[in-house]
């Protein structure tokens, strides 16, 4: 271990797969331990009127890494704060205080502060995707404002700014189109599409009969709805990993786990109204370059502005996520050519590149046509955790790691 090393602040769940995994990369790099701040910490505490520095300050004396005490000049990586339940209660409770009901212009679910921190985990269940988006950003914009408060000299890897751009699917593409990225065009509309009748409107208008319908807020594959409709016949089907289920007069929305299709006009309308007052991402629904009876696109790495790790994701369907148990090949396995590696490796590149002040990210890339362009479909700030891949002999954590060690002052 260098003296001069920087000590390095992990945001993150401490029980956390990705915590493991970036502590194993450090530890077989020679780094020091990450100091690790607990979401539940951090946001409990801020409800309780006290600050990022409190927690900070009880994670550096108690925490590994703490010979580094007295040192803030911290590398800050901000993690995913998905796969915890109390953290997900505490973002929708801090999402109900960022947003009036008196104001609302829209049909979105809505839970109380109160309510909020007792709500019950059911498995698969999507509660209010619009309220914890709110939090979350606001949860970012407090680190960030808290950080350049008592932490001036501390540096982020991945700006909290540039996160919240690129998890909303809207703003993200606008950010990656505005600088020159190539992305599916976006259904266009005078003002926003907030329900399927607006919705069918501005598909007529445009010509555009086939689309891609996403939660701008959702992660993975959650609230993305593969829509067309026939022009001649009226006939219609939905293709999306959302499930529904009517509790009375409520309508309950779930993450399926696999894919279903609808064809009944008025389950399309519920799910399309649900999806476009929570805020949807539209664009046209372009067909993916195939390999047999299946369509890919890639999960590319970038790091640094070097590219890294790839997946080759492989669908029947015209969704590919991976968790929805789809398949997944190298690129060499999936006989992707050079060229067409080269053309997704510098569509990703690019895409970083639209995010100055962020180091990392999983970039999803299909190409499309005959002769294939590559379309920048998702930038995940959170998407290094990929399994059983390979890049210089390293996994996906200890590259990035070993990048740090080897240029520490290149990203400070």
């Amino acid at each position: 271990m260098s003296d001069q090393e920087r000590p390095f602040l992990l945001i993150g769940n401490p029980d956390n797969r990705r915590t493991f995994a970036l502590q194993q990369a450090r530890l077989r790099q020679g780094l020091k331990p990450a100091i690790v701040l607990s979401y539940i910490d951090l946001l409990q505490t801020w409800r309780q009127g006290a600050t990022l520095a409190e927690v900070v300050s009880e994670a550096v004396s108690q925490g590994e890494g703490r010979e580094g005490a007295g040192d803030y000049s911290f590398f800050i990586r901000i993690d995913a704060p998905g796969e915890n339940w109390n953290v997900e209660r505490e973002l929708l409770s801090l999402g109900a205080t960022v947003y009036s009901p008196l104001h609302r212009v829209d049909n979105r679910m809505m839970v109380t502060q109160e309510q909020a921190l007792l709500l019950e985990q059911e498995w698969g269940r999507i509660y209010a995707p619009a309220q914890w988006f709110d939090g979350w950003r606001a949860c970012l914009e407090r680190i960030d404002k808290e950080v350049q408060q008592f932490f001036p000299s501390a540096r982020f890897l991945n700006h909290p700014t540039d996160i919240i751009t690129m998890f909303d699917k809207r703003q993200c593409q606008q950010q990656l189109s505005a600088n020159g990225v190539t992305v599916p065009p976006s259904l266009q509309a005078d003002v926003p599409i907030r329900s399927y009748g607006e919705l069918r409107t501005a598909m007529k208008s445009e010509g555009m009969h086939r689309v891609f319908v996403k939660l701008a807020c959702g992660s993975g594959a959650s609230g993305v709805v593969a829509y067309q409709f026939n022009p001649r016949t009226g006939a219609e089907i939905a293709i999306t990993t959302v499930g529904m289920v009517r509790n009375g007069a409520e309508v309950i929305f779930y993450n399926e786990g696999g894919m279903r299709r609808y064809t009944r006009t008025e389950e399309i309308r519920i799910l399309l109204d649900w999806l476009c007052a929570e805020g949807a991402q539209i664009e046209r629904w372009m067909a993916k370059s195939s390999i047999g009876s299946r369509v890919f696109d890639v999960r590319q790495l970038v790091a640094g502005g070097q590219v890294g790790h790839a997946i080759v994701r492989l669908s029947k369907t015209p969704i590919t996520n991976l968790h929805l148990r789809n398949d997944r090949l190298l690129p060499t396995e999936a006989g992707l050519k050079d060229d067409q590696m080269l053309l997704i490796q510098k569509a990703a590149q690019a895409a970083l590149s639209a995010f100055p002040n962020s180091w990392s990210a999983g970039i999803d890339v299909m190409l499309s046509g005959t002769e294939p362009r590559a379309y920048v479909l998702d930038v995940n700030p959170f998407g290094d955790l990929l399994y059983r891949v390979q890049h210089r002999g390293r996994g996906t954590y200890e590259w990035q790691m070993e990048l740090l060690r080897k240029e520490p002052d290149y990203y400070a």
